[in-house]
């Protein structure tokens, strides 16, 4: 999606939205862009051509990019504007200290929600890699974790959630081309569900554990490369 077709959609969404004139608005929106991959790292967000479709002033737009920096989302270079941002090797550490924390707790203490969303993600994510679309197992993979966090009931978690969703999807632009990368991953989310259905959280936690350590070491050998 180019930057004018994100400009059109933002501009819709605003036209049939109430309270769209609030920066916390602003930014949700401009996070949500950025955590479905319309807007890559480094595109740069064009601040007068975002307020005008957005129809907000600049104090608007400007506290929705304050928000939005220190989510580590974007980032504000002097005299050239604000971008997306390109996370780090210790961007790449940080989100996933917050996911060990986040995600096994959610998967341990969720009781007894149930498991059918879960399984109708993995089914999407199977579906798009027998077809090869790497894209679509890439999004099926993310919204199985955030599933696994909206177990817990929690919007304050959810809205965690989002950010470092938001975040993840800057981290996976690099493996955007390598199926070798997301595959697994789908049979692992199976592993997480059937270990759930056995009645076994604990061991669900610990396995997700080791996984996001498996995923955050090979995430920092492709930045590395």
């Amino acid at each position: 999606m180019t930057f004018d077709e994100v400009l059109a959609d933002l501009q819709t969404e605003a036209r049939t939205t109430k309270h769209a004139e609030t920066g916390l608005w602003v930014a949700a929106q401009i996070r949500r862009r950025i955590e479905a991959g319309q807007l890559k790292p480094g595109s740069k967000l064009a601040e007068e051509a975002l307020r005008e479709a957005l129809g907000v002033s600049r104090n608007t737009l400007r506290e929705a990019f304050t928000a939005l920096h220190a989510e580590h989302i974007v980032t504000r270079i002097p005299n050239r504007g604000v971008f997306v941002a390109r996370p780090t090797a210790e961007d790449i550490r940080e989100i996933y200290r917050v996911r060990r924390f986040l995600e096994p707790a959610s998967v341990l203490w969720s009781g007894k929600a149930p498991v059918e969303p879960l399984k109708e993600i993995i089914g999407r994510a199977r579906a798009a890699a027998a077809k090869g679309d790497i894209p679509a197992m890439a999004g099926a993979n993310q919204d199985f974790h955030r599933a696994l966090v909206n177990r817990a009931g929690s919007e304050r978690l959810n809205g965690l959630m989002d950010q470092v969703l938001a975040e993840m999807r800057l981290v996976f632009h690099s493996m955007a081309a390598d199926p070798a990368f997301h595959e697994p991953y789908v049979e692992d989310n199976a592993r997480i569900v059937e270990l759930l259905e056995a009645g076994d959280p604990a061991a669900a936690a610990n396995f997700l554990a080791g996984y996001l350590n498996r995923a955050e070491t090979q995430l920092l050998a492709a930045v590395d490369r």
